[in-house]
C-alpha cells in the first residue's frame, strides 16, 4: 500500500462485530479496506465482508496467483499478492464515506497504530485499552 501513498494497519475493528484484515489510509484521508483470502474455503466461509463496505471508500480482495478469482465479486477491487509484492489488478468502486464516519475511522486508525507502536516499546502497557 505504501507504493500507492497509503499507510496501513492490520486487524482493525471499525465497529463492534467486525474486524478488517487491513485498513489503509491514503494521503488525502481516503480509507480502503483489504480482505485477505487464502483459499476457496476461506472465501466461502466469509459471510461478513459486505458489512465492511459502509466503513471504507474502496473495498479490495487480496489473494495470491493461485486463488480462483472468478469467485470474487466483480464490483470489488482485486489485489494479487505474493510474499514480496502486490499489484492492484482491479480498482474497487469509490463510495465516499460520510465526513463524520471518516473522522471516527481516522481516529480509530491513529489510536490502533499508536497502540501497536506502544506495544513495541512496552510489551506490558497498563491502562491503555
Amino acid at each position: 500500500m505504501l507504493s500507492h501513498g497509503f499507510v496501513s494497519v492490520e486487524e482493525l475493528v471499525p465497529t463492534s462485530g467486525l474486524r478488517v484484515d487491513v485498513m489503509a489510509l491514503g494521503p488525502k484521508g481516503e480509507i480502503w479496506v483489504i480482505e485477505c483470502k487464502s483459499s476457496r474455503a476461506d472465501f466461502m466461509a466469509d459471510h461478513k465482508w459486505q458489512g465492511y463496505l459502509p466503513w471504507c471508500d474502496r473495498f479490495f480482495w487480496a489473494v495470491d496467483q493461485e486463488f480462483p478469482t472468478e469467485l470474487l465479486p466483480e464490483e470489488s477491487g482485486l489485489i494479487i499478492a505474493d510474499p514480496y509484492d502486490a499489484e492492484i489488478l482491479r480498482m474497487g468502486p469509490e463510495n465516499k464515506l460520510p465526513a463524520a464516519r471518516r473522522k471516527v475511522l481516522v481516529q480509530k486508525f491513529a489510536r490502533h497504530a499508536a497502540l501497536r507502536l506502544q506495544g513495541l516499546r512496552d510489551p506490558r502497557p497498563s491502562g491503555l485499552l
